[in-house]
């Protein structure tokens, strides 16, 4: 079994359990699955990473700016429940 005789099937099975396993529907799942794999196969494959870059050691983040920007903000008291009737 080659390769993508495989894929097709993986694919077929998938299809198959995600409708709920029906019976009867095979032919329809095999070419649904044949049309993926071929669809995959011409498909380019992923770019070819780029080069690593060297590692530098990150900026310090500006805590004690944003601190001073911000004043605290008290929160206004919450009005009390009224009863259940």
């Amino acid at each position: 079994m080659s390769t993508e005789d495989k894929r097709v099937r993986e694919f077929a099975y998938q299809i198959w359990e995600s409708e709920g396993k029906p019976q009867g529907q095979e032919a329809r799942h095999w070419e649904m699955a044949r049309k993926l794999a071929e669809a995959e196969a011409l498909t380019p494959s992923k770019a070819p990473k780029a080069k690593a870059k060297p590692k530098t050691k990150p900026a310090a983040p500006a805590k004690a700016a944003s601190a001073v920007e911000k004043p605290a903000v008290k929160s206004k008291p919450k009005a009390p429940r009224k009863p259940a009737s």
